[in-house]
């Protein structure tokens, strides 16, 4: 009777230490997957080497997690804990463990930390350093510098030679090959020379995803990719009866509307000038065209043009030549080589700048003598304005 009892007594025992650890480990997982404790996003940077417990302390002392063992507990279940990856990751508010471990177990661009964004741009470039700040989820510059004129501010350095520092280089609408070549020579992120100058208007104003060490004639080749392949796409999407008959002669055209205007709603319209001048036999008459035969696309002019720079016979002066320069003048964008090969149907002749920054474009050249004379009042009040403020 008595080893029936204890017997007993046992079993019971053992089936409440199942209950109760039943419950723990329904409670742990509710802790796992249930939402997290933080309260406003934080930055969780993997450094080379890490351990995945070195990586939950963090997160239980910063208040991303209740406790650091059932964050490792859940992430062995998982078969995860041995799959840390190296890199900055945004914790959003409320973050679940197993949202964390998913996290920075599937690795990927950091989606957190410091972002280098090298702009080259027509009238110079610049280093631009953002910081992600978690709180608001949104980047913050913290440093921003033409590199060709100015030293890096203080702590820079530091902060680019990151492992997990994103890297980019955005090339602007508009610029000239050469313009780009000279500005790569200053991202010291990249390696290597470009032996030869692209043709101008073979590369395409984008954002590229660099990694630090890459070959600066590979940017230049997945440029010139990028833009073969939108000319592709554009001409075999181009309205009828336009004047090129090749899409060499169209991006000569979207170079052009580029540099006349820099309001994207005006560019098909821009196009549609050229594309009636060229229909009536007129002279394109532009004048940054006359401008890329002065500077042979080597930088800005930064003056207006001469008299005898628009009588001077050159092979970009549209004032004397008839038709399309022989080539680009920059390297047009998307936009613009769509709206070379779109261009509005219009019955415009000329525009002008109408001094907001667009053109007042006219059918007549009655109509544009009156635009004209309006742009010259317009630049006579501005002129007398900036002499009144000094």
């Amino acid at each position: 009777m008595m080893w029936r009892n204890i017997v007993s007594n046992f079993l019971t025992l053992l089936i409440v230490l199942m209950v109760v650890l039943g419950g723990v480990v329904t409670w742990a997982k509710r802790q796992y997957d249930g939402p997290g404790p933080l309260m406003a996003g934080m930055c969780l940077r993997v450094e080379p080497g890490a351990k995945f417990r070195d990586i939950s302390e963090t997160l239980k002392e910063k208040g991303a997690i209740s406790s650091a063992y059932i964050f490792r507990a859940g992430a062995d279940y998982d078969k995860k804990a041995g799959k840390l990856k190296v890199g900055s990751y945004l914790i959003a508010p409320g973050a679940s463990m197993a949202g964390i471990v998913d996290q920075i177990t599937a690795g990927g661009p950091s989606s957190c930390g410091t972002e280098l964004n090298y702009r080259i741009g027509v009238n110079g470039q610049q280093m631009i350093l953002r910081a992600l700040d978690p709180a608001v989820g949104d980047y913050v510059e913290t440093a921003k510098f033409d590199p060709k004129l100015e030293p890096a501010p203080a702590g820079f350095a530091e902060q680019v030679a990151q492992s997990d520092v994103r890297l980019r280089v955005t090339l602007a609408e508009g610029v000239t090959s050469w313009q780009v070549v000279e500005a790569l020579k200053s991202a010291d992120f990249l390696t290597g020379e470009v032996a030869k100058l692209p043709p101008e208007g073979s590369l395409s104003p984008d954002s590229y995803e660099m990694k630090r060490g890459a070959k600066r004639a590979d940017l230049i080749a997945e440029m010139t990719e990028r833009q073969k392949a939108v000319l592709a796409e554009s001409w075999a999407a181009r309205a009828p009866g336009l004047p090129y008959k090749t899409p060499e002669e169209a991006l000569v055209m979207a170079s052009l509307v580029e540099k006349e205007t820099g309001v994207a709603a005006e560019r098909a319209r821009v196009a549609s000038v050229f594309v009636n001048r060229l229909a009536q036999g007129m002279r394109l008459q532009t004048d940054p065209a006359v401008i890329y035969g002065v500077t042979k696309g080597q930088g800005v002019l930064g003056r207006g043009l001469r008299q005898s720079e628009l009588r001077r016979e050159t092979p970009y002066n549209t004032y004397v030549i008839d038709g399309l320069p022989p080539g680009p003048i920059c390297n047009p964008g998307t936009q613009a080589i769509r709206a070379a090969l779109n261009p509005d149907s219009t019955k415009f002749l000329y525009f002008v700048a109408d001094g907001t920054g667009g053109h007042a474009f006219a059918e007549t050249i009655t109509e544009h003598n009156r635009n004209v004379a309006r742009w010259r009042e317009i630049e006579k009040t501005q002129k007398q304005g900036a002499s009144d403020g000094n």
